[in-house]
């Protein structure tokens, strides 16, 4: 079986792909669909301000510290269990795309103080307890989280009406713009 590809040899193609352009100035950097895949993220990566690892083999989110300015970062379709590893780009990351992978708790997510997107859908989150962190993250106005056992176990008007009742500040569910009653 052939080694895992490295983000260095991810940016290597990149930079072949894009004669002439630096990788740090570009606005959209993906390395989806990789082969072999990627399995591991590094420092490498550290220039970016935008960024799509999908469709990849990546377990752990890291390497990313250094990316004080990434806003924008793709991990969805890999093999990522927990939101470990964003401690740096807190104070940045505004969209995080990480679904259809195997987050069933939430634990970290509170880092994300500039989150303004979340799109999991698809992942292994089944209680509200866990959902409820999300209630850490003060500009979250869109979250996407079909495919979840928590969403499956119910009906969707209730999973909505449940949703919208804890997090407050939701302006798009799923798609869908939030419409709260006039009492709410």
């Amino acid at each position: 079986m052939s080694k895992p590809t490295t983000i260095k040899e991810a940016i290597k193609k990149w930079e072949e792909k894009h004669p002439g352009k630096n990788i740090a100035d570009a606005e959209d950097v993906g390395f989806q669909f990789q082969w072999p895949p990627i399995e591991k993220m590094d420092n490498s990566l550290s220039a970016l301000t935008k960024c799509s690892l999908s469709t990849n083999m990546i377990e752990k989110i890291a390497g990313i510290s250094s990316l004080k300015n990434l806003r924008i970062l793709s991990l969805g379709r890999n093999y990522i269990k927990s939101f470990a590893g964003l401690e740096g780009v807190g104070d940045s990351l505004e969209e995080l795309w990480i679904s259809y992978n195997f987050i069933e708790k939430m634990k970290g997510v509170h880092v994300l103080k500039k989150l303004k997107v979340l799109y999991m859908s698809n992942n292994m989150v089944k209680e509200w307890s866990e959902f409820m962190k999300l209630q850490e993250l003060p500009s979250l106005e869109d979250l996407l989280f079909v495919g979840n056992p928590l969403y499956e176990s119910m009906e969707e008007s209730v999973w909505k009406n449940e949703a919208i009742k804890r997090l407050p500040n939701l302006k798009k569910l799923d798609g869908e713009p939030v419409v709260r009653d006039e009492g709410d």
